[in-house]
């Protein structure tokens, strides 16, 4: 039996990423990346969030905002720089998480679907190993 509707049949387990946010897993961002002039909704993975815009202790000189920024900025750009219909987008910035010289980041921003009921495009920032 071809079912048009379900083709792969019932959905057995989803989880949305509103459950995402709402459990931590994602950071919404997207107030930041509307100022840096993305349009669509922008989330973080935890991880990225965490070990990129987190300020680690004993760091000086350093803010989550200003984190945050040069993270959405850099997607900024990226984005320009991007091939029509690239889904997967990486880029980099330097991160100072030591009270020394700032090392190169390599990031991966995803462009999917905002939610399971919402197809409205939105950009997932995440580490390189996650997806």
């Amino acid at each position: 039996m071809n079912d048009n509707q379900n083709p792969f049949g019932e959905v057995i387990y989803a989880y949305t990423r509103s459950q995402a946010v709402a459990d931590g897993f994602q950071v919404e961002v997207t107030k930041t990346a509307q100022e840096a002039g993305i349009r669509f909704p922008v989330f973080l993975t935890r991880t990225a969030f965490d070990a990129y815009v987190t300020v680690p202790p004993n760091v000086t000189g350093q803010d989550e905002a200003g984190r945050l920024w040069d993270i959405v900025w850099m997607l900024r750009f990226a984005i320009r720089k991007a091939q029509p219909g690239q889904a997967r987008l990486p880029f980099a910035l330097y991160v100072r998480n030591y009270n020394r010289q700032p090392r190169l980041v390599k990031l991966i921003a995803a462009c999917g679907a905002l939610d399971i009921d919402d197809p409205q495009p939105a950009i997932t920032i995440m580490m390189p190993d996650e997806d």
